[in-house]
C-alpha cells in the first residue's frame, strides 16, 4: 500500500485534487506567508479567466458582473485583460465600492483610466443599464465567490433575474462564464440558490472545490476549468481527493506486452447468478473478458451455467450445488467448499450479481469467508448477504472492493438511505478506513475510497445506466483488471472509468432513454484500445523530441 501512496502522491497533480473551502483558504494563507501574495494570485485569475475566454470565444463583446470581495476583484483583473486583447468590455458592479481607499490594488481605478464603461447597481434601480449592457456574447459572474452560503436576496436576487430574463430572450442566447464558481453555489455541499445563473464555463483556481463535484450545483457550472494561480503544488500534497481523468486512467491501465498468453492476463472466477437472476451471470462474466482477464470462469448452479455457456462460449465453467429458495434454485450454502478449491490459481474474484438473498446465500457467504480467497469484489446480493453477518468486515479478504449503491450501503452501515445521501464522500472515506477495503459507492457522481484516505471522484453522469443489469457488468470490469494484477483502488478508478466512458458512448449512439446493460460491453475494449493508442501516441512523439 505504501508503493501506492507514493504513486498516487506523484501521479495525482494539483489541479486534479479536489479542496473544501477552508482548505482552499489555508492554502492560500501559505501562499501568501511563503511570498507569493493575494494580490498576485488575483492578477494571475484574473488573467486566466480572461485567457479561457479569448480562447474559446474570441475577443468577443463581454460584461463583468462584479461583486465585492475577491470575487469581484478577479472579475474587475479579468475585464482588464480582455479591454487589452481588444475585446469590448463593460463593468457592472453590485455592492463593491470604488473609492480610493477600498479599490483594491487599484482594479477599478485602471479600468477607468483605460476608458472601460463602467455602471454600479445603486445607480441603475430598474436595470435600465443593465439590460442595454447584456446585448453582449459573454456575461462574466464575479458577484459570489467560493465563500458565500447565504441565499440570494434582494437587489442580487433581482439582478440575476433580470439576466436570466435576458438570456431566455436571446438567440442564441449569451453565454455565461463563472470565476471560481456560479455565484449561489456552496462550494462545501453542492448546493444552488434557486437566483443562481448556471454557467457555460467555470474558470477555478488551484483546485477544484468539492461542490463542483456534488449535485445540483455539478450541472449548473458548465466546463470546469482550473487554472494555475501560482499557489506551489507542495502545499497541495495533503490533499488526499481527487478527480479522475483520462491521463490517469491511461497510466493505470494493464500492460498488454506482445509476447504474452492468456495466463499473462491472470484468472477471474465469478460466483455469480440464481434461477431467477441468471442474466447477471452473462453481464459480469462477458464484462470480466471484455476489460481483457485472461480466463474467465462463471462458478454457479447448472441452471445459470446452462443459460450464460449457450450466449457465452469463452468462459470455463464451475457447477455448484443447489438450494431452493423464494424464487427458485440459488447456490447452496456448501457449495463454498467448491469454490475454495476452484478458486486456487486464480488472481481474482467477484461474488454476488444475481446471486438472490436467501438464506441457503447467506450462509454461503458465511462459510466462504472461512477461508483464503484471492483480491475479490463483492457486489448486489453479495453485499446484502454480508450485511447480514455482524462483523463481516473483519473477514474480508486481502484487496477487497466493495461496490454498493446507496440502499446497499445503507444495509451494510446500519443506516438509512438518507444518511448515506447526506455525506457520501465523507461515508464512503471513513468505512473504507474503518472496514479496511476499497468501497466504490456508486451514483452522480461515483466516489471510490480506499483505506489510507484517498478518494477518487468519477465525473461522470448519464440516465444511460440507470439501467438493470449495469452494476453487473461494472463489478465484472473491475474483477476482470484486478485479475490482470491492477491494486483493489487502481482496478476500481480504472474500472468505473471505462463503466462510465461505456456509458456516454451508448448515450451518444443510442441515447440516453432505451439503453440496456449488454450495450456497455462492446465499448470496454474499444476504450481501452484508444487510451493506448493515444499513450503509444504520445510516447513515440516524445521518442522524436
Amino acid at each position: 500500500m505504501m508503493s501506492q501512496q507514493m504513486t498516487l502522491d506523484s501521479l495525482i497533480p494539483a489541479k486534479q485534487r479536489i479542496v473544501t473551502v477552508a482548505q482552499m483558504q489555508a492554502l492560500e494563507r501559505a501562499a501568501d506567508a511563503s511570498g507569493h501574495s493575494y494580490a498576485a494570485m488575483m492578477e494571475l485569475a484574473g488573467r486566466a479567466v480572461a485567457e479561457a475566454i479569448l480562447e474559446r470565444y474570441g475577443r468577443v463583446s463581454c460584461l463583468v458582473l462584479a461583486g465585492p470581495g475577491n470575487n469581484g476583484g478577479d472579475g474587475l483583473v479579468c475585464a482588464r485583460h480582455l479591454h487589452e486583447a481588444g475585446a469590448t468590455v463593460r463593468v457592472y458592479l453590485w455592492k463593491r465600492a470604488t473609492d480610493p481607499e477600498r479599490d483594491y490594488e487599484g482594479h477599478f481605478a485602471r479600468l477607468q483610466a483605460l476608458g472601460v464603461p463602467a455602471a454600479h447597481a445603486d445607480t441603475d434601480p430598474s436595470f435600465e443599464t443593465l439590460r442595454a449592457w447584456l446585448d453582449c456574447s459573454i456575461v462574466v459572474d464575479a458577484l459570489l465567490g467560493t465563500g458565500a452560503n447565504r441565499p440570494i436576496q434582494g437587489q442580487l436576487a433581482d439582478l440575476l433575474d433580470e439576466v436570466q430574463r435576458a438570456r431566455a430572450l436571446r438567440q442564441p442566447p449569451f453565454r455565461v462564464v463563472a470565476v471560481d464558481c456560479v455565484s449561489g453555489m456552496n462550494c462545501d455541499t453542492g448546493a444552488l440558490d434557486p437566483h443562481s445563473l448556471p454557467a457555460d464555463l467555470t474558470v477555478t483556481f488551484a483546485c477544484a472545490k468539492v461542490g463542483h463535484y456534488l449535485f445540483p450545483a455539478a450541472q449548473a457550472g458548465g466546463e470546469l476549468l482550473v487554472a494555475d494561480i501560482g499557489i506551489d503544488p507542495a502545499l497541495v500534497q495533503s490533499v488526499r481527493t481527487f478527480v479522475l481523468d483520462e491521463a490517469t486512467i491511461r497510466a493505470w491501465l494493464p500492460a498488454r506486452p506482445a509476447n504474452s498468453h492468456k495466463g499473462a492476463f491472470g484468472k477471474v472466477m465469478l460466483v455469480v447468478g440464481s434461477e431467477a437472476y441468471p442474466g447477471a451471470a452473462y453481464l459480469a462474466s462477458a464484462a470480466a473478458g471484455r476489460a481483457g482477464a485472461g480466463l474467465v470462469t462463471v462458478a454457479s448452479i447448472r441452471a445459470v451455467c446452462s443459460l450464460t455457456a449457450a450466449k457465452l462460449p469463452e468462459p470455463t465453467y464451475t457447477l455448484l450445488p443447489e438450494a431452493m429458495g423464494p424464487n427458485g434454485a440459488v447456490i447452496a450454502a456448501d457449495a463454498a467448499h467448491t469454490v475454495h478449491e476452484a478458486v486456487k490459481g486464480y488472481r481474482a474474484l467477484v461474488v454476488g450479481c444475481g446471486l438472490s438473498n436467501t438464506p441457503a446465500t447467506r450462509q454461503f457467504m458465511a462459510n466462504l469467508l472461512d477461508s483464503s480467497l484471492p483480491a475479490a469484489v463483492f457486489d448486489a446480493d453479495g453485499l446484502n448477504c454480508l450485511a447480514s453477518h455482524d462483523g463481516w468486515w473483519g473477514r474480508l479478504p486481502p484487496r477487497t472492493v466493495l461496490t454498493p449503491h446507496p440502499a446497499e450501503m445503507a444495509r451494510l452501515c446500519g443506516l438509512s438511505v438518507e444518511q448515506v445521501l447526506a455525506d457520501r464522500w465523507a461515508l464512503a472515506r471513513q468505512k473504507a478506513t474503518e472496514w479496511g477495503c476499497t468501497v466504490l459507492l456508486k451514483g452522480p457522481y461515483t466516489v471510490i475510497a480506499e483505506p489510507p484516505g484517498w478518494l477518487a471522484v468519477l465525473p461522470v453522469a448519464t440516465s444511460a445506466l440507470a439501467t438493470a443489469g449495469s452494476g453487473d457488468v461494472l463489478a465484472g470490469v473491475i474483477g476482470g483488471l484486478l485479475a490482470q494484477g491492477l491494486e483493489a483502488f487502481t482496478a476500481s478508478c480504472v474500472g468505473a472509468w471505462l463503466h462510465g466512458m461505456a456509458g456516454l458512448a451508448c448515450a451518444a449512439s443510442i441515447g440516453e432513454a432505451g439503453v440496456v446493460a449488454s450495450d456497455l460491453l462492446p465499448h470496454l475494449p474499444r476504450i481501452q484500445k484508444r487510451l493506448r493508442h493515444d499513450n503509444e501516441s504520445l510516447a513515440s512523439s516524445n521518442d522524436l523530441v
